[in-house]
């Protein structure tokens, strides 16, 4: 991301770049400067009142997983728990532009998760109906509506997974995901928050079993409340307090195409052949794929993790076969056991945290902060992430979407 997007007009735009206090006391320290931790700040001082908040970033802002991920907002979810956060994201979603007085392009163009099996019919008919009796829009397309909604996707019975249908949520789309992240930056520092990079968390102190501060490499910092948000590092950050979290990191990679005319009008996802594609406002078609399956936090994939989005692809948009890689990446994503978020309370007093979103961080951006930013504020759980509480994992009551949502974007 480029720095000169700070040249907007902002109250204290030196707070994005220094602290001037090397030993300042904050109510809430933030550690993670993506999408969720500036969602989060601002909602905190906005919802909340508090604004006596720094977000501290090792790197510098919405440079990691906010940078590298492809923009997919959708809220079609099976289980009611998942629906109920990723629809309250998508209704903030669609005010957005207006709360942050910012053009997020986002544009709802559509989102279909394709058929090719008997099994997937009747997993996407399962989830429509799911869907709509949680008030969320949800359609079945047949072959023939796939067509004319997608005129560009290949409906040829001699492919490996012919379409057999698809769902389609029409408030689905995409939003410009760098221009989100400055957007709450600039409304959070507006509102008094101080935005620290460079600035790579080191330890925690703690009196007893409450944390009262953090260690950085620029100095300690005292903290009334801490809120994990490090998107692939919040594992790395809780065993600091011996805290366990029972999540995974692996490189989740994807890629963009050089500048295309328009070609597709929405955003096209396969569970079965694991492929996800959507083109950008500039041009450039996104495409993603499954995560790899070894642990790192490599910024990197295995090539045969590409070769098979990239040949999953062109079966379905044979269209595409001239088009040029411009590059290729991978986000870090932390799994959970069930692949649904961990968000609230942890057993170190005043410590919180909010990770295991797996590939659906994106999207949950506005909601994820909204919800958070409650918790953090109260002590205790805003009702939509309730159920996302670390004790599920010993409880048994799990929310298990990483075998019901078709696909994991």
């Amino acid at each position: 991301m480029r720095r000169e997007g700070l040249a907007e007009p902002a109250q204290h735009p030196e707070r994005l770049w220094r602290n001037p206090d090397p030993k300042p006391s904050y109510d809430v320290v933030i550690i993670g400067g993506g999408g969720h931790g500036l969602a989060t700040a601002y909602y905190l001082a906005r919802n909340h009142g508090l604004r006596n908040v720094a977000v501290l970033e090792r790197g510098w802002l919405a440079g990691g997983n906010m940078a590298r991920n492809t923009t997919i907002i959708r809220s079609n979810y099976l289980w009611d728990e998942s629906a109920g956060i990723y629809e309250h994201s998508l209704k903030l979603w669609e005010g957005l532009k207006d709360d942050l007085d910012y053009d997020i392009q986002f544009s709802q163009r559509g989102v279909l998760n394709l058929a090719h099996s008997l099994p997937d019919v009747r997993e996407g008919l399962r989830r429509v109906n799911a869907n709509r009796l949680n008030g969320i829009d949800a359609e079945w397309l047949t072959p023939d509506q796939v067509k004319e909604f997608c005129p560009i996707v290949n409906l040829s019975a001699e492919i490996r997974y012919p379409v057999m249908g698809a769902t389609l949520q029409r408030r689905g789309g995409i939003a410009k995901h760098d221009f989100v992240a400055w957007a709450y930056a600039r409304k959070a520092d507006e509102l008094g928050v101080d935005m620290l990079q460079g600035c790579e968390v080191t330890g925690f102190d703690l009196q007893g079993d409450r944390v009262v501060g953090v260690r950085t490499s620029r100095g300690r910092i005292a903290a009334g409340k801490v809120a994990l948000c490090a998107a692939g590092h919040s594992s790395v950050l809780a065993s600091m307090v011996g805290v366990g979290l029972p999540i995974q990191s692996h490189p989740l990679q994807a890629l963009v195409s050089e500048l295309l005319e328009p070609i597709l009008n929405c955003v096209v996802m396969s569970g079965a052949v694991h492929v996800y594609v959507s083109q950008a406002h500039k041009g450039e078609l996104v495409m993603g794929a499954g995560i790899d399956p070894y642990n790192s936090y490599a910024q990197r994939g295995s090539p045969h993790v590409i070769e098979y989005q990239l040949a999953a692809a062109l079966e379905l948009f044979p269209v595409f076969s001239r088009v040029h890689v411009v590059r290729t990446w991978g986000g870090i994503v932390d799994v959970s056991p069930d692949a649904s978020p961990i968000l609230g309370l942890t057993p170190i007093e005043n410590l919180f945290v909010n990770c295991g979103w797996g590939t659906g961080g994106f999207k949950a951006t506005p909601g994820a902060g909204w919800v958070y930013a409650h918790t953090i504020a109260n002590g205790a759980p805003h009702p939509l992430n309730a159920a996302f509480s670390l004790d599920r994992f010993t409880t048994g009551a799990l929310i298990d979407e990483h075998g019901a949502a078709a696909v994991a974007h």
